[in-house]
């Protein structure tokens, strides 16, 4: 693997610089495919090994590469040495190469690339990860404050309603991007060997209940709450808005139905804790569809009490201040800057979603003694936290440094055949339906055991792969058409890829698997595998410094493409034994990596999308007889 060519070309660096092996080993990077030449594996940047020196001189870099290059020799490792722009390559023995590649692939499973030196030193962490809140697009958003321009909402209330999935309303589509990413973020940090809490805070205090209490009182029916709970209670919610808006009496009834919350009524209560129980309900069944968990369910009541001991303490510090309105109010800057005044309680000493979330952060704390937090929310939400992040600050909480707030752009045009999507489900249904049309073209589709399945899965790959592909603070246009196409840099060719290999494995996986003679893998296609596996360590290093997974996917991708030539022109039926052998331990170790890199990215890799010709057609075999342990065929 790299980290062995690493280390190797790092020591001779270092007994020539007299530079510490571990100094270099960041300046050695494996070239990318698309710009490598035939002699270069590794590359050293010199630019980069100049600044690590501090050379006030700064020679001329050309003239250095060269002399440095000159310095060096060639080993049982490296073959070549030469010189290139600012830099000096390195060619591995191919030998070696393919062996250490497809070797280190297959020993460490899940960890390869995560055993570099590139994360050595790294320290392990306890890390809270909050995702999944929800996100409206600009359209959805400007409908519903129209419709909830009554007393009982004031601008803050509404933006509240947006922040987090909302107890008694369905999963919107816009929670779907937060939780992508969140679940990535997630995976990538356990991957790397943190202790990862993934928190999903839930919107389930508030104004909003008090008109959700009132409105199911005047407009709602048990039976239909028994047989479908969040569409007639989403029915509820629009009718009592529409009502609200013309008649000022519901407005009081619901502000009077929240202060009866806030104040414990048992009634009340039973009522919000049972559209909350229900709501969890359905969540946790559209999230398994998205193959996603979290380890713990919280929500904004459960920081209702704790949200006044932040009062107490932010008055306690001279910070709290009252308004002539009778609200209460900090001044973040501490000069009186008007846009730096962030509203914490009410006038009626109701608690406002800033006040809860400053409590949750530090109930978090407390309860996980995080090294960091990350929330990953819209970019709308970047002065929400920044507020919630100074407030913890001016508190006197030091950790505050330690929160960090993910942010990423709009999804625009996401519409189902029926027109604007309202519903997450929705959209899982449309992917459902669509990759299944597109797998009933192909005859064998009826051989899958559960088509469906596989169709939600690939459709849900191609999903994240068109939301991952560009940097996640850009807004960006879907496509379906784009999302579903079999070839080109989608989810759909991806996991068609890892099924194709995989249908390679079941095929002939029992004869030639189980020696492997490294010499038979020296053609281009072969070597242009190899030498992008060697990368993979630095683009999981990269998307862990960042926290974008666009390097991973980009990689994946590439790694499909060569794959896919690679299948075409080396063939495994009808060649030699060691011949065909090798290439299946390729094979095989490109659909390992693929497996795991999908898997990071939240994506359930699929084994079977149709029986394609290799698992249709048995070979005849020239390899060694089958051992005890394969199938018969």
């Amino acid at each position: 693997m790299a980290c062995r060519f690493r280390r190797s070309i790092a020591s001779q660096l270092s007994r020539v610089l007299d530079l510490p092996p571990e100094n270099l080993i960041k300046s050695i990077s494996a070239v990318p495919i698309s710009r490598k030449e035939e002699v270069a594996d590794f590359q050293l940047s010199v630019d980069s090994l100049l600044e690590n020196r501090n050379d006030p001189l700064k020679p001329d870099i050309q003239v250095q590469a060269k002399k440095l290059a000159e310095k060096l020799k060639c080993d049982t490792v490296v073959s070549e040495i030469s010189t290139g722009p600012r830099t000096i390559n390195f060619k591995i023995n191919r030998e070696l190469l393919t062996k250490e590649v497809l070797q280190q692939v297959i020993e460490d499973g899940s960890k390869y690339g995560l055993k570099s030196e590139l994360f050595s030193g790294l320290p392990q962490m306890k890390i809270v990860v909050e995702f999944s809140p929800l996100f409206l697009n600009k359209k959805a958003l400007q409908h519903l404050k129209g419709d909830l321009q009554t007393s009982v909402y004031g601008q803050n209330s509404i933006c509240h309603l947006f922040f987090s999935p909302n107890v008694a309303k369905k999963f919107h589509v816009g929670h779907l991007r937060s939780t992508i990413i969140g679940n990535f973020i997630a995976n990538l940090k356990e991957a790397l060997g943190h202790q990862v809490t993934r928190i999903n805070y839930l919107g389930d205090w508030g104004m909003q209940f008090g008109l959700l209490g009132t409105g199911f009182q005047l407009f709602g029916y048990e039976e239909k709450l028994q047989s479908n709970p969040l569409q007639h209670l989403f029915e509820v919610y629009v009718q009592v808005n529409k009502e609200a808006a013309d008649n000022k009496n519901i407005a009081k009834l619901a502000h009077e139905f929240f202060q009866q919350l806030e104040l414990g009524d048992i009634q009340a209560l039973s009522l919000w804790q049972r559209f909350r129980d229900l709501s969890i309900e359905e969540y946790i069944r559209i999230y398994q569809r998205l193959g996603i968990y979290f380890d713990e369910y919280s929500g904004e009541s459960f920081y209702r009490e704790k949200s006044q001991e932040v009062l107490k303490l932010l008055d306690s510090k001279g910070l709290l201040q009252k308004t002539i309105k009778g609200t209460a109010v900090v001044d973040l800057s501490g000069n009186g800057d008007p846009s730096s005044i962030c509203t914490v309680m009410r006038s009626d000493g109701t608690s406002l979603y800033t006040t809860r979330d400053v409590a949750a952060a530090i109930d978090r704390m407390d309860k996980y003694n995080f090294d960091t937090m990350i929330y990953v929310t819209d970019k709308g939400q970047k002065k929400h936290f920044q507020q919630v992040f100074q407030m913890l600050k001016i508190m006197g909480y030091d950790w505050a440094e330690r929160c960090q707030h993910v942010p990423f752009g709009v999804v625009q045009g996401m519409k189902t055949r029926r027109g604007d999507v309202t519903f997450l489900e929705d959209v899982l249904n449309e992917i459902r339906l669509r990759m299944l049309q597109n797998m009933a073209s192909i005859k064998t589709t009826k051989e899958l055991e559960n088509p469906q399945e596989t169709a939600e899965r690939v459709g849900l790959a191609a999903l994240i792969i068109q939301d991952f592909r560009g940097l996640l603070l850009s807004d960006y246009q879907f496509s379906w058409d784009r999302v579903f196409q079999s070839r080109g840099d989608t989810g759909v060719f991806l996991q068609y890829t890892h099924a194709r290999l995989h249908s390679l494995e079941e095929t002939f996986g029992c004869g030639y698997l189980n020696n492997l003679n490294t010499g038979c893998l020296q053609e281009p296609q072969s070597i242009s595998i190899l030498q992008h596996l060697l990368r993979f360590d630095e683009v999981l290093f990269r998307s862990s410094q960042d926290l974008q997974p666009r390097h991973i996917v980009s990689y994946l991708l590439t790694l499909s493409h060569l794959a896919a030539v690679a299948h075409k022109t080396l063939q495994i039926k009808d060649s030699p034994p060691d011949v065909a052998g090798a290439r299946l331990h390729l094979f095989k170790a490109v659909r390992s990596v693929l497996a795991h890199g999908m898997k990071l990215l939240g994506i359930i890799p699929v084994y079977r999308i149709f029986v394609g010709q290799e698992a249709q057609t048995r070979p005849h075999r020239v390899a060694p007889a089958r051992t005890e342990n394969c199938p018969a065929s």
